[in-house]
């Protein structure tokens, strides 16, 4: 399970790359990068830290965390 999920992080990691590194007219390609990222985090926190055990209330603020980071971050674009 957790190959997979390693694998996938590598993936994602791997499109973030290739869409920063290029000069694409994709005019929300931050936007892109931003989700990209955030689901990154997630499969580190649940999978690797094991927070898809912990209370309630970490598992919440996590996804507090992450909502008010994308909208803090596109906000300031």
């Amino acid at each position: 399970m957790n190959l997979k999920i390693l694998f996938a992080l590598l993936g994602l990691t791997f499109i973030t790359a290739v869409l920063a590194s290029q000069k694409l007219l994709i005019h929300y390609t931050i936007e892109i990068i931003i989700i990209l990222s955030i689901l990154k985090f997630y499969g580190v926190v649940f999978y690797f830290m094991e927070l898809k055990e912990a209370h309630l209330f970490w598992k919440t603020s996590i996804f507090i965390f992450t909502f008010l980071f994308a909208i803090i971050t596109v906000i300031m674009i």
